[in-house]
């Protein structure tokens, strides 16, 4: 793709003053808010079993949503390719490479869980359905399955994936970006599958030239998980 197209801005020095200046703001952002989940997990511990069934949750993830979306936005502001809403090069080569990424997680998963247990230490998922909550529940879903795969995909594969490939090249935004998206999870012990999940995000990113298919690829791995919970 070439050096990005930061609103009317091309190559030369000034691409590079815009770049390290809007790379540098997201890396302080990004790793602010890593530290405060981690700071976050190691005072309260594990969220509650039954988190999903209140309202509170849904309404204090939109504000911190909204919150991450509005600074990640204005860091990128006038430089719409950061973002990269747009449709990608072609929906089935999207299609399979999604489908390829999410066997090779599982399949990762498989082989961390009996280390690890990454599947269990978020703590998010409930254990039982219980019906009385079910708006509550559907809520909560809408926030973990559509606007969290949004707001990620734009802060991770979208702003920083951009700044970081103009900077660095394809294979450390790539890698860059997926070790932020772990971190940023505030989680030790499913790190490593989060990193893995963030590289196959981002060669999709890469590949289709879009952050939509990836929206929709961590939307249904985030679907299937809340699914999984309830039905086992």
């Amino acid at each position: 793709m070439g050096a990005l197209g930061l609103g009317r801005i091309g190559t030369g020095p000034q691409l590079r003053i815009n770049v390290n200046a809007r790379l540098a703001a997201w890396v302080i952002f990004v790793s602010l808010l890593a530290l405060a989940f981690y700071a976050d997990r190691v005072s309260s511990g594990k969220p509650p079993k039954g988190v999903l069934y209140e309202w509170s949750t849904f309404f204090g993830a939109l504000i911190q949503f909204a919150v991450i979306l509005g600074i990640v936005l204005l860091i990128g502001r006038d430089a719409p390719e950061l973002r990269a809403w747009r449709q990608p090069r072609s929906w089935g080569g999207a299609a399979w490479r999604a489908a390829l990424v999410l066997v090779a997680i599982y399949i990762l998963s498989g082989i961390l869980d009996p280390l690890l247990h990454p599947g269990r230490e978020q703590g998010l998922t409930p254990d039982k359905w219980e019906p009385a909550h079910a708006a509550a529940f559907f809520a909560n879903a809408f926030v973990v399955c559509v606007v969290a795969p949004f707001v990620e995909e734009t802060t991770f594969r979208g702003i920083g994936y951009g700044l970081l490939r103009a900077r660095f090249g394809v294979e450390p935004a790539i890698v860059g970006s997926a070790l932020f998206f772990g971190l940023a999870h505030g989680l030790v012990e499913a790190l490593p599958l989060l990193v893995a999940f963030g590289i196959g995000l981002a060669w999709l990113r890469e590949t289709q030239d879009s952050t939509i298919p990836g929206m929709i690829l961590h939307g249904t791995f985030n679907a299937i998980a809340l699914a999984a919970s309830l039905a086992l």
